[in-house]
Parts: C-alpha cells; structure tokens; sequence
C-alpha cells in the first residue's frame, strides 16, 4: 500500500523534472542562436526571414502561371499540389497558435531574448518554419532531384534557424513547424490524388 501511494509521486516529479529540462534547452538553445550577432548572420537571417511568404506563395503561383502559358497540365497539377501543400500548413499553424496560445519568447524572457522582429500572433508552432518545410517538402516529393532537395532542405532549415536569430521563436516552436510543414505535403500528397480527379479528370 505505501509503495502505490509514493509511485504516483515519483512519476509525477519525474515528469516535472522532464518537463522542466526540455524548458530549460529550450530557452537556452534560443539565449546562444539568438545571441549570433555578427553582421553577416544577422543579415543573412533577416533575408531568408523576410524570403519566406514571397516564396511560399510565388513559387506555386509562378508554376501555375508557367503551365497557363505553356498550357501543361501536368505542371498545373503540380502547381496545385505545392499550393494547397502550403495553404494546408498554414491553416494548421494558425490553428494550433491559438489553441496552444503560447507566449513569445522575447514576452517571456525579456531579460534573455532580444526581438529583432516584433510579432502579433503567439508563438506555438511557427508558421514561417511550416510553411518553408510544406514547399521544400513538396517539390522535393514532385521534382526527386538534388539540384532540387539540397536548396530546398537548406533555405527551409535556414528560414527555422532565422526565426530563432530573430528571437521570435523557441526550437520547440521551429521543430513544430517543420513536422507540421512536412506532414501537410506529405498527406497532401494522397488528398491530391482526389483533388486531381475532380479538378481535371486525373487518373
């Protein structure tokens, strides 16, 4: 009888303990990302930062607007598959930012954390990171090759690295976001199967 009522506690202060490592990495794997402060860093973050929405969303409407004009369906399809892959995680973001509701590093952490950026919505996953990962993760899945998946993989880690330089983000949040981009293209992949038929007869 006394070893069931200290087992509970012992899992209970073991999953405290846990919880506040993984708090603990968290922000000081932030605290020495955040403090590369040199100036080619700190420009090269802020660029592929700011890359991020004008090549989520120029890429897949380039595409489509390439397979208008060269009225190639097969590229049009695609075009679709890598949009609707970023459209996807960017809904999935935005759903889990507020349902988690978790606070800005740099709101918690004033005295560890300097924003170079201010952001409005929380922080839990980031949607930059989600969003890089949904379009490196597509057009790797629809074009396999390295000339194709190495500058994809490198700029969606570098936008996940940037976020974190910029000190708007835990690597909690960047890990999140790019499970969560992953995930999105890889699922859109079969949802596409569907989408295809319906929208131009695809087999």
């Amino acid at each position: 009888m006394h070893m069931k009522r200290i087992l509970p506690i012992v899992c209970l202060l073991l999953t405290v303990s846990c919880a506040v490592q993984a708090q603990n990495w968290d922000i000081n794997t932030l605290h020495r990302v955040n403090s590369w402060d040199g100036r080619f860093v700190r420009n090269y973050n802020k660029v592929v930062s700011r890359s991020e929405p004008y090549l989520a969303v120029g890429i897949p409407v380039a595409m489509a607007f390439a397979a208008w004009i060269k009225d190639d369906r097969k590229l049009l399809e695609d075009a679709v598959y890598v949009g609707t892959s970023v459209a996807g995680a960017i809904v999935v973001t935005y759903g889990m930012k507020y349902l988690v509701d978790r606070k800005r590093p740099y709101e918690r952490y004033p005295g560890r954390v300097h924003p170079y950026s201010m952001e409005h919505s929380p922080s839990f996953p980031s949607g930059h990171t989600a969003t890089a990962f949904a379009l490196a993760t597509s057009l790797s899945m629809k074009y396999p090759k390295w000339y194709v998946i190495t500058p994809a993989a490198l700029w969606a880690c570098s936008v996940g690295m940037s976020r974190m330089n910029e000190g708007v983000h835990y690597p909690s949040d960047v890990l999140a976001g790019a499970a969560v981009g992953a995930g999105c293209a890889v699922a859109n992949h079969y949802i596409n199967r569907w989408l295809n038929r319906w929208l131009f007869g695809s087999r």
